[in-house]
């Protein structure tokens, strides 16, 4: 399988596993599900970061050296917020796992700060496919690729 498949396949799965992740279940059985729907939204979101790791590394490059135009470093910055409050979701999303944490209070802190953080998230992650709906047509061959 091409790279530009093990994408669309990836972000695909990605986008699934984060709506189920938004889903409210109840007890015991929901907090197991979105435990293991928010695990799978990770490794998801570790390959989609690896799968474009390259043009991370390009940005930056060009950020740094000043040839960076306005849309790039736009998007630049939508994709380092999303990295960092995914990361601080991820991270507290653990935390608030009860098997993990015995302190009540720990876990109601843990959890208050992965339920905002995610919420962020999400309405960045809309950000994020708004500014690549080009390279997202692109991708399902729907139109020419936009030039960065």
């Amino acid at each position: 399988m091409n790279n530009r498949k093990v994408k669309i396949v990836v972000d695909i799965f990605m986008s699934m596993f984060l709506v189920l992740s938004f889903v409210r279940w109840s007890g015991n059985d929901g907090l197991v599900f979105h435990s293991i729907v928010g695990t799978g939204f990770t490794m998801l979101m570790v390959a989609h970061l690896y799968l474009n790791r390259k043009w991370l590394v390009s940005t930056t490059k060009s950020i740094k050296e000043g040839k960076a135009n306005k849309k790039l470093k736009q998007l630049y910055v939508v994709d380092i917020a999303l990295i960092v409050v995914w990361s601080v979701a991820i991270v507290t999303g653990f935390l608030a796992i009860p098997w993990f944490v015995n302190n009540l209070e720990a876990f109601s802190a843990y959890s208050r700060i992965h339920s905002v953080t995610s919420r962020i998230g999400g309405v960045i992650i809309l950000i994020h496919i708004y500014q690549h709906l080009g390279h997202i047509r692109s991708y399902l061959r729907l139109s020419k690729r936009p030039k960065n």
